[in-house]
């Protein structure tokens, strides 16, 4: 497939998931700053509202939904239709995260990380699709995340959901390689936004040894969400089929294509505490 020409943003219109925090909400800032119109996607209507008011321009629309409602996305879908007549791209930044082993979790707790990170993502693409299709040009980016390359233990959910998301953006860029819509996966590693320390964990762990393993993975985290933004933006424009933010999750994608049985013996020890959520905190 020949190189797909970048994104002329200016005066069209990204969706964006997750916009009221974090990543999501850093990208409509930079998104806008360079002349797009932005509609933002979160459950959270404070967040929605702060964050629309950051943003240069005008046309932009804010839109409270829970991804995981199916009713729901529809509607939500129809109104940022309704308001704006050139949707480009879509970025998914809406997710959480979850802290426990298999002994911990339960199965409703897996099938509502599920839920949110994977179907979430699907929904909402899927409902954009005829929108996208529209335009000349158009490109999704999905973000997965470094465990959406390699799968440590003590983050079994967290896992399953990223490679899902990953299998669902590789087969969608396929499917759609003779359209007008490319299709990306950002994989982002140690990146500031609390999603960890805000993430939910296992209803079996004890909350104090649980904050500890989420402070110790917070620990490992390096970049600003704003440098982040910067290159899930870049990606969207110039439709990158991968993108990779953070040194970690360069190292990690090698190691996992190099040893793809073995890259859990270096990744052990500095998880260590990471993935702890069995010892008592004395």
């Amino acid at each position: 497939m020949a190189k797909q020409p970048p994104l002329d943003v200016r005066g069209r219109t990204t969706v964006i998931t997750g916009a009221a925090a974090g990543m999501g909400a850093d990208v409509a800032r930079q998104l806008a700053a360079r002349g797009a119109r932005i509609a933002l996607l979160d459950r959270n209507p404070e967040g929605l509202a702060a964050v629309a008011a950051t943003l240069d321009g005008t046309g932009h629309t804010t839109h409270v939904i829970d991804l995981t409602d199916d009713d729901a996305v529809s509607a939500a879908v129809a109104e940022v239709e309704a308001s704006h007549p050139r949707i480009q791209a879509l970025v998914t930044c809406a997710g959480s995260s979850m802290l426990g082993d298999i002994d911990q979790v339960t199965m409703a707790e897996m099938r509502w990380l599920m839920d949110v990170n994977l179907w979430g993502t699907v929904n909402v693409t899927q409902a954009l699709l005829p929108a996208l299709r529209r335009e000349p040009a158009a490109h999704i980016t999905h973000l997965v995340s470094i465990y959406g390359l390699a799968a440590p233990a003590g983050r079994i959910p967290y896992a399953m959901s990223k490679f899902a998301v990953r299998g669902f953006t590789e087969s969608l860029r396929h499917e759609l390689e003779r359209s007008t819509i490319t299709v990306g996966a950002v994989y982002p590693a140690g990146v500031k936004t609390g999603i960890i320390l805000h993430g939910r964990y296992a209803a079996a762990i004890d909350p104090a040894v649980a904050q500890r393993a989420a402070a110790a993975q917070a620990a490992m985290y390096h970049t600003e969400p704003a440098d982040a933004a910067a290159r899930i933006v870049e990606a969207t424009i110039r439709r990158r089929p991968r993108t990779m933010i953070g040194r970690e999750a360069r190292l990690v994608d090698v190691l996992a294509r190099v040893t793809p049985t073995h890259y859990w013996a270096p990744m052990r020890r500095p998880l260590r505490d990471a993935i702890d959520t069995t010892t008592p905190v004395r």
